[in-house]
């Protein structure tokens, strides 16, 4: 384990980067234990350190972590998304009709491939410069963050596009989205770092495209500094949102840590009024950022029996550090909880249509961030 204290050289640009946020000591979010495992979970500093020279939002160093089986199933949500994204691509940028394509795929899913050649794309060759070379979710689980711009930027064509799609940093830090700060996620991005570190490997951004999915994502379309590509207006509005945030000086991280307390602290104290109250609460998901949510809210199974996830591999097991069992959906749906905590938050639409697909029992559907709300009047409003 390394100690806070320690120095951390950029992962982007190599500069000496700054301490900027800490969530104390976590486990890793993709660990899922079983329930007989030797306790405590192992656990290492959660942290986040900023450079001042690229702007690269950016975990702390230590240990490397074990290789975790991949248990998620891929929802309809990435994979409509993914369909999507394909589409609009290649209706932004129409000289990429029959394109070649290159993928940086993320291991959780969410690929574009089948999409784009259903679109008349083709794969390209191995060491071929591709027209069209995707990053979808991908390059927040590299460490080496500068070595991921050399590679994406060698396996580009002259007049090719680069897209990379990733978590915006600005949602995160606007929404106070504190989970999905985890080990394994290297690196958080904003377009303002994006467009700093693709200069140093002769790339320039051309378009930047917000969505609302996953939290709140951005699409950003680079290309070769030689290149004819004219860069579109949304890449200014999009730097200016995020100066507005003060993702550009660091200062908008030190008030989401404050934040971040903050909303801990209020799921916690909604959980408890739950208990008071004689209403049960039970939770819907097992996702990566399950363990950080309810580890830095102290949750445990006091207060949230049991969870359940539509992926089988990770029934029977416990989400780490609080030790919540992971069940099959329909022991949800038979145990009828007077509150739904959606710990899968990004996939709402999705969870509450599922469970409501036969008419439900009437239960309250809460989102955990920024802090505890009912899903149902967000929708109204």
């Amino acid at each position: 384990m390394v100690s806070a204290h320690e120095s951390l050289v950029c992962r982007g640009c190599g500069t000496q980067a700054r301490l900027a946020v800490s969530l104390g000591s976590q486990p890793a979010s993709d660990l899922f234990p079983a329930a007989d495992s030797p306790q405590p979970d192992p656990a290492w500093p959660l942290e986040l350190w900023w450079c001042p020279q690229c702007t690269l939002f950016q975990l702390g160093p230590i240990e490397a972590l074990a290789e975790e089986p991949v248990r998620a199933i891929e929802s309809k949500t990435s994979r409509a998304h993914a369909r999507k994204m394909a589409s609009s691509v290649l209706q932004d940028f129409p000289g990429l009709a029959g394109a070649s394509v290159r993928e940086f795929a993320s291991h959780h899913g969410g690929s574009w491939l089948e999409a784009l050649r259903d679109m008349g794309c083709t794969l390209a060759y191995d060491g071929e410069p591709a027209g069209l070379v995707v990053d979808a979710h991908a390059l927040a689980h590299e460490q080496d963050v500068a070595d991921c711009f050399a590679t994406r930027a060698k396996a580009l064509a002259p007049e090719g596009i680069l897209v990379i799609e990733h978590h915006h940093l600005l949602s995160l830090v606007e929404q106070g989205q504190f989970d999905t700060i985890r080990h394994g996620h290297w690196s958080y991005l904003s377009l303002t770092a994006v467009q700093r570190l693709g200069r140093d490997h002769g790339l320039r951004v051309i378009q930047a495209v917000t969505e609302s999915v996953f939290g709140g994502s951005l699409r950003v379309v680079l290309a070769h500094d030689g290149s004819t590509h004219p860069v579109d207006d949304s890449v200014a509005e999009v730097l200016a949102a995020e100066e507005t945030a003060g993702l550009h000086d660091g200062s908008g991280l030190a008030l989401f840590g404050r934040r971040a307390i903050e909303s801990a602290r209020s799921l916690k104290a909604f959980a408890e009024k739950q208990r008071d109250l004689g209403r049960s609460v039970l939770a819907y998901g097992a996702p990566s950022k399950a363990a950080i949510l309810l580890g830095v809210s102290g949750i445990d199974r006091s207060l949230v029996p049991f969870t359940v996830d539509a992926a089988p591999m990770k029934h029977g097991l416990v989400i780490p550090g609080v030790r919540i069992p992971i069940r099959p959906v329909p022991e949800l749906v038979a145990a009828r909880p007077d509150v739904v905590l959606l710990l899968t938050w990004d996939l709402a639409d999705e969870v509450v249509t599922q469970l409501e697909a036969t008419g439900g029992w009437g239960a309250q559907y809460v989102l955990p961030v920024p802090v505890p709300h009912d899903f149902a009047l967000e929708k109204e409003a």
